[in-house]
């Protein structure tokens, strides 16, 4: 009997729920280089502070051509971003940003702002021939090919949890040392890997005796985290240094070391980690706050697991591939990599704190 062709119906429905997703993930994708446009001309930011606003007054006021922005906004509305009524005539037709939509795409600091996802797939999309080519050589990408909007999208990604949820509800989870950054005359926090300072600044604004060092091994972090310490009146308690994270060392005591989203991105992990133990105060500690990843591979994964590993196989290997040798950790680090990598530098105790966040897992390291 010829059964060659008993799983055709089965490989037909599979391929079309394979042809479906990717359909919708090209859907997104295009959505989310139209919301890298409306962030980067300041589209989302006009439409919130001044609109409603025909295409006219929305090119007028952001020094864009017309014809563009009349496209953009029936793009915008078709994909139900922005809000208009379709039955005006195309030249009067306003548009409106909702509210709601403006916590995501215009408000920095809110927690649901995750329109820098959208730069951050920019900054992806224009090295990827880069990255097809690191994977035939086995070099890196440097990270500063990734450019200014993989930089700005990384950092704004993170600023709302960093703004908010680092100074209360993560550093509550730490008792005895964030006692130590309230009640000590003149505390101590490096930041490691600081990027755009955005946690460094928080540190500093929750805790008024506190001094933060930030150090980052790219320049253009540094100068952005710097720029925004002046902005916020705080240069004269945060500094930044462009380093190696081992130069900690030198730079230390501290009565807290932060290594927040970080930790998997370096080369050499297990040696930042013995430098930020050896630049702890008495009784300081080590905070990392690294992915929320499943503790074993599984496959098919969730949401989140899919993501890490997205980020992982286009932008955070191929950087730590830039150094050699490296641990080339990868995105997905597991509570196992990071027990391991703490046990090598020397540390007594790694602790899984009890803070419930989606994203993130948060580990206590003492010495």
């Amino acid at each position: 009997m010829d059964t060659s062709n008993i799983h055709v119906p089965e490989d037909a429905q599979l391929a079309e729920l394979l042809t479906e997703r990717l359909f919708d993930d090209t859907l997104g994708a295009l959505e989310l280089f139209s919301v890298y446009l409306g962030a980067e001309l300041g589209f989302y930011r006009v439409l919130h502070e001044q609109g409603p606003l025909t295409a006219a007054e929305l090119a007028q006021r952001t020094g864009t051509a017309p014809r563009y922005v009349s496209e953009w906004l029936e793009q915008q509305a078709v994909a139900a971003l922005v809000e208009t009524d379709p039955g005006e005539p195309a030249g009067e037709r306003r548009y409106r940003l909702p509210a709601a939509h403006a916590r995501v795409l215009v408000d920095a600091d809110d927690p649901a702002h995750v329109a820098p996802f959208a730069h951050m797939l920019a900054g992806i999309g224009g090295v990827i021939a880069e990255v097809a080519e690191a994977y035939r050589t086995g070099a890196g990408v440097p990270y500063e090919s990734y450019g200014r909007a993989f930089r700005h999208g990384q950092g704004h990604i993170n600023r709302p949890a960093f703004t908010h949820e680092l100074p209360d509800a993560w550093l509550a989870a730490m008792p005895d040392i964030a006692a130590r950054l309230r009640e000590a005359p003149r505390s101590r926090v490096a930041d490691v890997g600081c990027g755009q300072g955005w946690a460094a600044l928080a540190i500093a604004r929750a805790f008024p005796n506190v001094c933060v060092d930030g150090l980052d091994a790219d320049a253009s972090s540094v100068a952005d985290a710097r720029a925004a310490a002046e902005r916020a009146g705080l240069g004269d308690r945060v500094r930044m240094e462009q380093a190696d994270a081992c130069r900690i060392v030198a730079a230390g005591p501290y009565d807290l070391v932060m290594i927040l989203e970080v930790l998997h991105d370096l080369s050499r992990p297990v040696e930042a980690l013995r430098s930020a133990r050896a630049a702890l105060a008495p009784g300081g500690a080590v905070l990392v706050v690294d992915e929320r990843v499943s503790d074993r591979f599984t496959a098919p994964g969730d949401k989140v697991e899919r993501m890490m590993y997205g980020w992982s196989v286009t932008h955070c290997l191929p950087a730590q591939l830039v150094e050699f040798p490296s641990a080339a950790t990868g995105t997905v680090m597991r509570a196992g990599t990071v027990r391991r990598y703490a046990e090598e530098a020397g540390f007594a105790r790694c602790s899984v704190l009890p803070v419930d966040n989606d994203f993130f897992r948060l580990y206590r390291l003492d010495p």
